[in-house]
């Protein structure tokens, strides 16, 4: 079966461009020289342009067309499975070390996602804190995460976990002086696509998807206290580790 009219001329366009026939910042042709070319309507070659700005591979403008996407160089989060101290805290990947809030956090009372709720136990519908900061790099103004920790409200309601300014070490900190600790930590790694307001506090153009780290703090006893939602741009920034041999991962005689 033939595949639509406006997707084979989005895989000839794909083509061009991982050719390099149109370079990352290149123009494509308009609308109009699209469907003089091929010969179809308009809306088909609207149809062809918007498939590939869903991939990301394009960004589409009112006054300067439809241009190829500059994508930018991955950055590297070496996930070594350690949790490091500076002055200011806990933190928990050397690259984003250097990164500080770009705005005072936003604390706010309501339901987790549903994924998170299970983690915190939650019922559903029942409100939790939610603390959501936006980090990067301050002197460019530039957003690389969302971080939004979500705590049950038996354990943070009434205390300093809800107030904007949790004192030296943040919460963590605070957890352990409230004799929750010593804190353990886990994570899960996964992807998903941005919501509309995610998309935009980051800056991202459409067809980018989150990467998402979603880790748990537990006290001693197992009991999940916080749940900590990191989301950042997929095309900016992958996981990294080293891979060591496990004992039974030796040369056979």
């Amino acid at each position: 079966m033939n595949s639509p009219a406006y997707r084979q001329i989005a895989s000839e366009l794909r083509e061009a461009i991982e050719r390099g026939t149109y370079p990352e910042g290149a123009a494509l042709p308009k609308i109009t020289e699209i469907a003089e070319q091929y010969g179809i309507a308009k809306q088909t070659a609207r149809a062809a342009i918007a498939e590939l700005e869903a991939e990301g591979l394009v960004e589409v403008g009112r006054r300067r067309g439809t241009t190829v996407r500059v994508r930018p160089v991955k950055q590297r989060l070496t996930r070594s499975r350690q949790v490091f101290r500076d002055e200011r805290g806990y933190y928990f990947d050397p690259t984003a070390q250097p990164w500080n809030a770009l705005e005072p956090p936003t604390i706010t009372w309501g339901p987790a996602p549903r994924d998170v709720a299970v983690l915190l136990s939650a019922a559903p519908g029942e409100d939790v804190l939610i603390r959501d900061r936006i980090m990067g790099d301050v002197a460019a103004r530039k957003p690389m995460q969302l971080a939004t920790s979500f705590l049950p409200a038996t354990l943070s309601r009434g205390t300093q976990l809800a107030e904007r300014d949790t004192g030296p070490g943040g919460i963590y900190d605070l957890l352990e002086n409230m004799g929750h600790g010593p804190l353990a930590w886990e994570e899960t790694v996964g992807a998903r696509m941005p919501a509309p307001a995610e998309a935009e506090r980051l800056g991202l153009p459409k067809g980018i998807p989150l990467l998402r780290i979603v880790r748990t703090t537990k006290s001693p006893d197992g009991t999940v206290l916080e749940v900590n939602d990191t989301r950042m741009p997929a095309d900016t920034f992958e996981i990294g580790y080293s891979i060591t041999r496990h004992p039974s991962a030796v040369l056979p005689n």
